[in-house]
């Protein structure tokens, strides 16, 4: 018996190994699926995982715990956005694979409701981003993704831009609250045209209109959000205040919010039993490649309203309510090449050319590889028989390999150890997927990027200097690098799409303004991997002048504050790169210029005369920008803060202080004018 028991406890603890296995997994893919918008594995696969952890999990109910991803709704809410917290949860659905269970839906909705037959509505599963829209008296006032179901990302500002959304509700006496729940997605064309405009520009191809939708709507500046088409269609609804709202079918729900002009699919409908869904699953299915947007399956819902009160929900789904997913459409096909593409960043991306296969409604004669990892994981080959899944993206992939039709002797692929666009090396730094190249300033697969962040505001600081401005001077061979900048003339500006004069003028006005800068912002601009504002100033602190820093080596480097191997590494191999040095004396033989000072011990060896000390800048000071000053202290090693606590050492007032300067004399701070903070410096 204690044999057995024994078997037993070891079986026990080999399943919670690979559920905590499985949980782990998931959760990986629900952050790059939903935080990062950079999936690395088909949906298939995915759901695929969370169908096993189910299945364990109904198999051993106590060893679910409240942290599991099927008690979870979606991914944790980005911090770079406000927190909103839903009115009502925005839960997800479960997931149906199979005609058997489709009809085991069926059979528990009719048990639970004592019915032999149920009416159903029916609705495409659009692939897109679940929002949350609120109207108050009328008026458009937030909008918020789902986010982990009850808290989700307000992005109102970026929902306001797609087209498909009324800001304001045309009804003669709006409610005090309307929330309307539904999907931003990506219209296959709109797809289509925005990855050409990517692939002409050098970019990062998006993956499928899903992963496009969800990268455009979640952008921190909402004219990103406006340039990319997105669509909208609303599928229900959250909290309301509102007598009009129809509470009988969820049918008519759907018409009345047509009635207000919020966009709702034409393929909607109302059916009858599990002969009905099954019906209308194989119509959708044959309509899905004519279709205008992406689809991933069917959704059934209880028709009506009371019924799906009287069903209820699960924790983390309706129980009214599945999702029917398509298979994941694939075929086999021959990889003829591999061919490795140079991203606007940088990144080396390995490509798949294909002998042309006909799946998911197209033929494919590309598919993604991902990186070097992908392709040894999956021991990709040239000349193999490949599987290829397209799954409704654009962008199919390999999924697999057939081994026993491989040629004998076939090569192992290598990714290049140097740039395919320009000859620099390429390396591949610890902790990444992706090798990149080191010619940042030279190279032509980069150049775009490069000159971008070279001119943005917190680099070079280069007015009037923006995207299609730059498009236009690369694309017509008027500038190569960052250097050229200061060699631009009035006529060949003047001579560009919607350049006048005046504006040309002011263009060159505001590059030769930018020849007077700080080492920080320049060593900034310079867009050496890994290199943010805040290395910057800890590199321009430390080191006090760019010949220092180009001659430094890794072990001098690692020992500045908050910079280790990693970032060393990055630093010296783009000062390696003769190319790099080159642009960099074009720069200073052009006038770009900055003070510098001598050389400074790291903070831990040698302690700065404000090192420890917090300050807070409020109002405005008479001669100094907030900048100017925030830069002087964090020169001298001190930290400035955004508000006042009782840790602050000093408050800089200027005029209009508001009220940190408030705080400050209630918490006995010192207070300082801009006088008193030159003399500290001095």
């Amino acid at each position: 018996m204690s044999v057995i028991l024994q078997l037993m406890s070891e079986s026990i603890e080999y399943i919670k190994q690979h559920i905590q296995t499985l949980r782990s997994t998931i959760d990986l893919h629900n952050y790059r699926y939903y935080v990062l918008d950079d999936p690395t594995i088909p949906d298939a696969e995915f759901d695929s995982m969370m169908r096993e952890l189910e299945h364990i999990e109904q198999e051993h109910p106590q060893l679910v715990t409240l942290d599991s991803p099927t008690q979870r709704v979606g991914a944790v809410p980005l911090k770079a956005f406000a927190q909103v917290t839903h009115r009502q949860p925005m839960l997800s659905l479960s997931n149906a694979f199979s005609t058997a269970e489709v009809e085991a839906f069926d059979r528990r909705i009719c048990e639970g409701l004592s019915a032999s037959c149920v009416e159903y509505a029916v609705e495409p599963k659009f692939d897109g981003l679940a929002v949350s829209l609120s109207y108050e008296w009328g008026v458009f006032t937030k909008g918020a993704t789902r986010g982990d179901g009850y808290t989700g990302e307000d992005i109102t500002a970026n929902l306001k831009t797609v087209r498909s959304i009324p800001l304001s509700l045309r009804v003669n006496n709006p409610p005090a609250l309307l929330e309307i729940r539904g999907e931003v997605l990506m219209l296959k064309a709109d797809f289509l045209a925005l990855n050409l405009r990517q692939q002409a520009r050098g970019e990062k191809l998006f993956a499928n209109p899903r992963n496009a939708a969800a990268g455009s709507l979640r952008q921190l500046d909402p004219s990103v959000t406006a340039s990319r088409r997105l669509a909208f269609f609303a599928y229900g609804l959250g909290e309301y205040d509102d007598l009009n709202v129809p509470c009988d079918t969820h049918d008519h729900v759907m018409t009345y919010l047509a009635s207000l002009h919020f966009p709702v699919a034409r393929e909607c409908g109302v059916v009858q039993g599990t002969s009905g869904l099954l019906a209308y699953f194989q119509q959708i299915g044959d309509l899905r490649d004519q279709l205008p947007y992406d689809i991933d399956g069917v959704v059934y819902k209880v028709n009506a309203i009371e019924q799906q009160q009287q069903l209820g929900y699960v924790s983390r789904a309706p129980r009214f309510a599945i999702a029917h997913k398509f298979p994941a459409q694939e075929a086999m096909t021959e990889l003829i090449g591999i061919e490795v593409q140079v991203g606007r960043t940088g990144a080396l991306t390995p490509v798949a050319r294909l002998n042309p296969v006909f799946v998911g409604g197209v033929t494919v004669t590309n598919a993604t590889l991902h990186n070097a990892d992908e392709i040894a994981r999956k021991d990709v080959r040239v000349g193999d028989t490949v599987v290829v899944r397209r799954a409704g993206d654009v962008i199919p992939e390999i999924v697999s390999v057939v081994p026993e039709k491989r040629s004998t002797g076939a090569p192992v692929f290598a990714m290049p150890d140097h740039c395919p666009a320009c000859g620099a090396r390429a390396i591949r730094l610890p902790n990444e997927t992706v090798s990149r190249c080191t010619g940042g300033l030279f190279c032509p697969a980069q150049r775009k990027q490069a000159i971008l962040h070279f001119a943005s505001r917190r680099a070079m600081d280069i007015e009037g200097l923006g995207e299609k401005l730059v498009d236009q001077m690369v694309d017509n061979a008027i500038i190569r690098t960052p250097a050229d900048l200061y060699r631009l003339g009035l006529a060949a500006l003047a001579n560009l799409e919607r350049m006048a004069e005046k504006s040309a003028s002011n263009l060159l006005q505001a590059i030769e303004n930018s020849k007077h800068t700080t080492l920080t912002r320049f060593v900034y601009a310079l867009g050496i991997r890994n290199v943010g504002e805040a290395t910057a100033k800890d590199l321009a602190i430390h080191l006090g002048s760019l010949d220092r820093l180009m001659a430094a080596d890794s072990e001098r480097l690692q020992q500045v504050s908050d910079i280790g191997p990693i970032v060393a590494e990055s630093i010296v191999d783009f000062f390696a790169e003769a190319h790099n040095r080159e642009v960099i004396e074009q720069l200073r033989a052009s006038g770009v210029q900055w003070l510098e000072h001598e050389e400074k011990l790291d903070s831990k060896i040698q302690a700065l005369p404000l090192s420890g000390k917090t300050f807070v800048l409020t109002g405005t000071l008479p001669t100094l920008s907030r900048e100017q000053a925030k830069e002087k202290i964090e020169l001298l090693g001190g930290k400035v803060s955004g508000s006042v606590s009782k840790k602050t050492d000093y408050v800089v007032a200027g005029s209009d202080p508001g009220s940190k300067y408030d705080k400050a004399v209630n918490l006995g701070i010192t207070v300082l004018d801009e006088a008193g903070l030159l003399t500290m410096l001095q």
